[in-house]
C-alpha cells in the first residue's frame, strides 16, 4: 500500500560539509504543501485512497468542470492532483495540509522525475554501443548499429530493437536517496547525491518502499568516533 507523497521543484545543486571534513553532493528540492482534496472510500470506488492537490493555478486556466468541482469541495484550485491508496482513510480530512513533517522521522526516499531530454541520439551515445571496426572493412558506419533484422524468416525488426531516437525526457524512478537534512521553515529538502532532471523540472518524492538496513553518513560518523574513544585492547 502506497505511502503519500509530496511534489518538489528541482533548484539545483549544492554540497554539505560534516565536522570531520567529509564533503557530499546534495540536490536541492523546493518542496509544496499537499492539499487533501477528496477522501476516497472501499464503499465508493472499491479501494481506499486519499486525493491530494498540488501547486497553484489561476482560475482563467480551469475548465468549467473543475471550477464546479474545486466550488464543491470549497477549496482553493490546485494545479495537479494525485491519488494515493492508503490502508486507514481516518487519518485524513478534507481541506488537511501536509508539508515536509512527514518525512520527520525518514532516513531514505525514492524520487520519480524526468530525465533531461537530449533530443535524437545515435545508438552509440543512447544504448552506449561500441561502434563497428575502425580498420579495414568498414566504409562511413563506423557509429551505427550493424543489423537490424533477419533474413526471410520472420523478415521484420522486432519491436524494442536498441536503434537511434529520442534520447532522454522519460520518467525514471531513483529508490533509497538518503535525505541529509531538511528545511522545514524555507520548505527545503536536501537529499544525497544527484536526481534525474533538469532545474525547476517536478520531483515527486515518497518514503522509500524497501526496507533497508544501511546507515546513514550522519550514523556512520557517530559509529567512527565512537569506535576511536573505546580503547584497543592489548595483544597477548
Amino acid at each position: 500500500m502506497s505511502e503519500i507523497a509530496l511534489i518538489g521543484k528541482k533548484i539545483g545543486m549544492t554540497r554539505e560539509f560534516y565536522k570531520t571534513g567529509q564533503l557530499v553532493p546534495v540536490t536541492v528540492l523546493k518542496m509544496e504543501k499537499a492539499r487533501v482534496i477528496e477522501i476516497i472510500d472501499q464503499e465508493k470506488r472499491g479501494y481506499n485512497a486519499v486525493q491530494l492537490g498540488y501547486g497553484k493555478i489561476k482560475n482563467s486556466k480551469l475548465s468549467k468542470a473543475m471550477k464546479g468541482y474545486f466550488a464543491k469541495k470549497n477549496t482553493e484550485a490546485k494545479k495537479k492532483l494525485k491519488e494515493f491508496k492508503v490502508l486507514d482513510t481516518s487519518k485524513y480530512k478534507e481541506g488537511n495540509e501536509f508539508g515536509l513533517e512527514i518525512f520527520k522521522d525518514v532516513k531514505f526516499v525514492d524520487t520519480r522525475s524526468k530525465t533531461i531530454g537530449k533530443g535524437f541520439a545515435g545508438a552509440m551515445k543512447r544504448h552506449n554501443f561500441g561502434g563497428l571496426r575502425a580498420t579495414h572493412g568498414v566504409s562511413v558506419s563506423h557509429r551505427s548499429h550493424g543489423s537490424t533484422g533477419q533474413r526471410q524468416d520472420p523478415g521484420k525488426v522486432f519491436k524494442g530493437k536498441k536503434m537511434a531516437g529520442h534520447m532522454g525526457d522519460k520518467l525514471r524512478t531513483m529508490q533509497n536517496i538518503e535525505i541529509i537534512k531538511a528545511d522545514i521553515e524555507n520548505e527545503l529538502l536536501y537529499l544525497k547525491g544527484s536526481i534525474p532532471g533538469s532545474k525547476n523540472s517536478e520531483v515527486l518524492v515518497k518514503k522509500s518502499v524497501k526496507n533497508i538496513d544501511k546507515k546513514t553518513i550522519t550514523e556512520k560518523i557517530i559509529a567512527s568516533e565512537q569506535a576511536k574513544k573505546t580503547p584497543d585492547k592489548k595483544k597477548k
